[in-house]
């Protein structure tokens, strides 16, 4: 098991904040990195702090020690988060990212670490389980799910072109879909914090219905909203989801177009 829990590992600051101003804490789907929420930070305006968890095995990471478990990596990111503000902290997740941030928060509150809210998006809730078994195929059959997946197929496809590439790349997917897989909910406290469930109109990984069932994992409020698109929709909608999140934890409104 990883040692390492210090901020400046599992965390990148992707917008500074203010003070009395809200810090957002955003889980990356499975094979993403701290860089591809850049677009929702910058879709803030002055005040909220944005953060992204950088899982080990990417980028900086490249290095790392993979965390096959979802419980495990979750505990070592709610330590890194811990010392990183006084404030309760807001988590968002998307798909994968939107389980490990679930049993973050669990910890989290277990420890007397309040959570302001949990922000999840395009996963059921932590009760399904995943029949797949996609972390033991084959690579064409990991990057034909990412294909299936992806806004844009093509910028998937080059990992069939380049094998030097796929190499780096698909460990980490491959880990990360292990986790996904083997994950199995363990019945608990619901979480005090309110939990917005967000979804792509399109997406082919959840059903409304799926999501809905997040609303039984909290003693808190529950709301859901859909966006436009398919799994991967963040992007496309960063502005609104801003908007979505000011609107729920009172900071400041996103900044205009």
């Amino acid at each position: 098991m990883p040692s390492s829990a210090e901020p400046s590992t599992w965390l990148r600051e992707l917008r500074p904040g203010r003070a009395g101003h809200p810090t957002l804490i955003c889980f990356p789907p499975g094979g993403g990195s701290a860089t591809g929420y850049s677009r929702l930070a910058s879709s803030f305006g002055p005040g909220p702090a944005v953060y992204a968890v950088q899982y080990p095995g990417r980028q900086d990471r490249l290095g790392d020690p993979l965390v096959p478990s979802i419980t495990e990596l979750a505990a070592l990111i709610a330590a890194a988060i811990r010392p990183l503000t006084a404030a309760r902290p807001v988590l968002f997740g998307h798909s994968m990212g939107a389980t490990v941030a679930f049993e973050t928060a669990r910890c989290l509150e277990a420890d007397g670490r309040p959570v302001a809210a949990l922000f999840v998006s395009g996963r059921p809730d932590p009760t399904f389980v995943e029949q797949g078994t996609l972390h033991r195929a084959s690579d064409d059959a990991l990057i034909a799910e990412l294909e299936r997946l992806a806004n844009d197929p093509a910028s998937v496809r080059v990992l069939r072109d380049e094998p030097g590439l796929a190499e780096l790349v698909l460990p980490a997917v491959r880990n990360d879909y292990r986790a996904v897989e083997t994950y199995r909910y363990r019945p608990g406290t619901r979480l005090g914090c309110d939990i917005f469930a967000l979804l792509g109109r399109s997406d082919p990984t959840t059903t409304p219905d799926q999501l809905g069932g997040w609303r039984h994992h909290t003693a808190g409020g529950f709301a859901t909203s859909s966006f436009p698109g398919g799994h991967f929709y963040l992007d496309d909608n960063s502005r609104e989801i801003a908007d979505l999140i000011v609107r729920n934890v009172g900071a400041e409104n996103p900044s205009s177009p």
